[in-house]
């Protein structure tokens, strides 16, 4: 079976205004790397999703969430906040992508791809339950991860691996109380947004299952690849998922304008290769990726080439 690649051409058009890092021009990066080389992109299986429902998005946000995005187009909001910019296509756009990385699983559990990459736009991972922020609208790692529960019976448990350089703090508190879901986050810290320490582990029910390693500006690219295959393999001991999600964000890169780390292309197809061997060992190999962040546009798509393309080998 081939890596499915899930893309749709509304995501252009979520316009974040001139100047505003989260661009159009990074869509436009990551398909035209993918469609470089003809070899390549034939022995991928692209696919175009559908819009996800209310119900479907609701299962990860409040009902009350929903309604503030909705409504911020009819009313001409501008901002739903300091960094997070709204037009025309904009909750289209993010119902299509939450609908993209439930295409993604629906591609994965009904045999069509191996394993899927979501290219995505607008990002998800810092939107909360209650509040769009950081660039993000709906959360769709974690529209995903309750889509995929709810409709496959197979599903129980979902494990959640974001390598952005920032914190997903959104996708944490969707899940901190939850012991069906783990979440695990390798990110510069302090950094936006301020979350993400050690001491953050779950509440409730879900008290450890959830694991923050934070790494400090400017840390070696393999003390960082070594942190994180460790904490790969610790959580691998208690949890066995069914479904691995990828918050799949590229600006851990070195060249990346929004972080100071220092990871090159070698390094996300570690991390990669990491994630695939986890998944054949405990969930027949299924892997749903999503694009979150990655802002260099000279590098971007390379980078997501890369990644794509371990997903696709073996």
């Amino acid at each position: 079976m081939k890596t499915a690649v899930i893309h749709h051409p509304i995501y252009r058009k979520h316009d974040t205004g001139p100047g505003h890092p989260e661009t159009a021009l990074r869509y436009e990066a990551v398909i035209n790397a993918l469609k470089e080389e003809k070899s390549f992109w034939n022995e991928l299986l692209e696919i175009e999703p559908e819009q996800v429902s209310r119900g479907i998005v609701q299962a990860a946000h409040t009902k009350e969430h929903f309604k503030k995005v909705e409504t911020a187009f009819a009313e001409g909001v501008e901002y739903l906040d300091p960094d997070t910019v709204v037009s025309m296509h904009s909750f289209d756009a993010a119902l299509y992508a939450a609908g993209g990385a439930c295409r993604g699983v629906d591609a994965v559990m009904n045999g069509e791809a191996k394993n899927a990459f979501v290219a995505v736009r607008p990002p998800g991972h810092h939107a909360t339950a209650e509040n769009a922020m950081g660039f993000c609208l709906f959360n769709n790692v974690a529209v995903a991860a309750r889509y995929a529960q709810n409709r496959y019976k197979e599903i129980e448990r979902v494990a959640i691996v974001d390598w952005d350089v920032h914190h997903g703090n959104g996708t944490q508190g969707i899940f901190f109380d939850d012991p069906t879901v783990y979440f695990f986050s390798i990110h510069q810290y302090p950094w936006y947004p301020g979350t993400g320490s050690r001491g953050e582990t779950g509440y409730g029910r879900g008290r450890g299952y959830t694991l923050n390693v934070p790494v400090k500006a400017r840390t070696d690219a393999r003390e960082q690849l070594r942190m994180f295959e460790n904490a790969i393999a610790d959580i691998g001991k208690n949890f066995r998922p069914d479904l691995i999600l990828i918050s799949a964000g590229f600006d851990a890169h070195l060249s990346d304008p929004l972080g100071q780390l220092r990871l090159e292309d070698e390094h996300f197809v570690s991390m990669t290769a990491t994630v695939k061997q986890w998944a054949a060992e405990t969930c027949a190999g299924r892997i749903v990726s999503c694009l979150e962040g990655g802002y260099n546009l000279e590098t971007l798509g390379a980078t997501v080439k890369a990644h794509v393309a371990e997903l696709s080998r073996g």
